[in-house]
């Protein structure tokens, strides 16, 4: 079946615009897996030729994720092949040429992003083939278009897959002042779900509980408030949560089942602690609590592409309403190593960072 002809105006565009070549590119790459300050470097990439179904992007910003740390470590699940790769999964780069049989509508000019995200966004120029890249809204901060599949799009998975959930009804979650958790939040509010929050005892703690509240998280508590016997005391006129969100395993994620109702979900999707996650014998006996894992990865690679796509679509509009919203800190994209620092946290709590090209 011949592929669809394009409007005029947009084969003309594309007869001006695409090249046969990207322009050298500089990337972020490491030869080994390592402390990614230490293993990761800046190198110059000769043009790469463009296919004739080729998209050549120039990438404007991508951030640094835990994910991307661990893929750098050698101790993620699924990472790039050594040697040569380059650092980064998710980005928003700017279309800069096509090759001459590009189906889909795109334009020099246009905002996209890979989706499924793909290795190697941590460089200026991409060139993959047209169907990676999504076209998205340009009337958000970009930095929100660079970060809005693996953080945003876990937070809203979860919410729906997992349990049925009503308007009124509760979840529980710790990691709140996470990007997942902050999101988790928002969308919570978006939908009518009430959520009950629990961070981690800090210097600042205070502050923090505000931020989530104005974010609109229902109950916000610490760590120590919850050392105590009967923590459903403490939920007032808020029901009982069915579902719970843990990504960070240890105690955390034992005070977290102390809130689960009867026959309640627990899901993990993180393991900051880096401790296991323990339930008692009688939780599962007396209770019938589940326990559940997901990985937006995993997700994404199956059948889901479109329908990520259409909800990747959603959340830049909550983004652009103002209904979604988290921290970040853009830093040029030349002074990574202060970037990594941050991420890995050498100067304490920062952020997410955000690399600008």
């Amino acid at each position: 079946m011949a592929p669809p002809l394009l409007p005029p105006t947009l084969q003309i565009l594309r007869r001006r615009f695409s090249s046969l070549v990207s322009p050298p590119s500089k990337v972020l790459l490491y030869d080994e897996h390592g402390a990614p300050d230490q293993v990761l470097r800046a190198a110059d990439v000769p043009p790469v030729p463009l296919g004739d179904r080729d998209v050549c992007v120039r990438m404007l910003a991508a951030p640094i994720n835990p994910s991307d740390i661990n893929r750098i470590e050698g101790v993620y699940p699924v990472r790039p092949p050594l040697p040569g790769a380059v650092g980064g999964y998710e980005g928003v780069g700017q279309v800069h040429a096509v090759g001459p049989a590009v189906t889909a509508p795109l334009c020099p000019g246009d905002w996209v992003i890979p989706s499924p995200p793909s290795f190697g966004t941590w460089q200026t120029y991409i060139v993959k083939h047209e169907s990676v890249w999504h076209k998205v809204r340009n009337d958000v901060p970009m930095e929100y278009a660079a970060t809005v599949t693996v953080n945003p799009l876990t937070a809203l998975r979860m919410l729906q897959d997992f349990v049925k959930l009503n308007p009124g009804d509760a979840i529980v979650q710790n990691g709140a002042t996470s990007i997942v958790g902050q999101c988790v939040i928002q969308l919570a509010k978006v939908h009518g779900i009430r959520t009950i929050n629990i961070i981690r005892d800090r210097r600042g703690s205070e502050e923090a509980i505000n931020k989530l509240k104005q974010l609109g998280a229902d109950e916000v508590f610490t760590e120590s408030q919850l050392d105590m016997k009967n923590v459903k005391s403490l939920l007032g006129a808020l029901p009982e949560p069915a579902l719970g969100f843990n990504c960070v395993g240890g105690n955390a994620a034992s005070l977290l089942l102390k809130f689960l109702r009867q026959g309640g979900t627990m899901v993990t999707y993180g393991g900051m602690s880096k401790r296991p996650v323990t339930v008692p014998t009688s939780y599962f006996i007396f209770k019938d609590i589940s326990l559940r894992g997901f990985w937006l990865q995993k997700w994404m690679n199956s059948d889901k592409v479109e329908d990520s796509r259409t909800m990747i679509d959603y959340l830049l509009g909550l983004v652009h309403e103002g209904k979604l919203k988290y921290e970040m800190e853009l830093i040029p994209f030349s002074e990574f190593i202060l970037a990594l620092e941050k991420a890995l946290g050498k100067h304490g709590s920062q952020p997410k960072q955000v690399m600008r090209f």
